[in-house]
């Protein structure tokens, strides 16, 4: 489970995001969040048999700006490291 920030929308696309990345056994970070600017850490997983199946950082961070885009716009800045 992610840690919570102080907005619910982000919360939500964060959990959404985590589920994806746990299905691989990735990890999402502690994230922070100060004003419109989101920094969140991505560790990703190991899948030997399917390698291709683990979403690299590009596709994490892909996905999560698309998703904070529809469920928190007032969040402009992401940075998934």
């Amino acid at each position: 489970m992610v840690q919570s920030t102080s907005d619910s929308s982000v919360d939500f696309v964060l959990e959404q995001i985590q589920t994806m990345v746990a299905s691989e056994g990735g990890t999402l970070g502690e994230p922070t969040l100060y004003g419109a600017s989101l920094k969140v850490e991505y560790t990703p997983g190991v899948n030997e048999e399917c390698p291709e199946c683990v979403p690299t950082l590009e596709m994490v961070t892909q996905f999560l700006t698309a998703s904070i885009g529809i469920h928190a716009p007032h969040v402009t800045d992401i940075e998934v490291s």
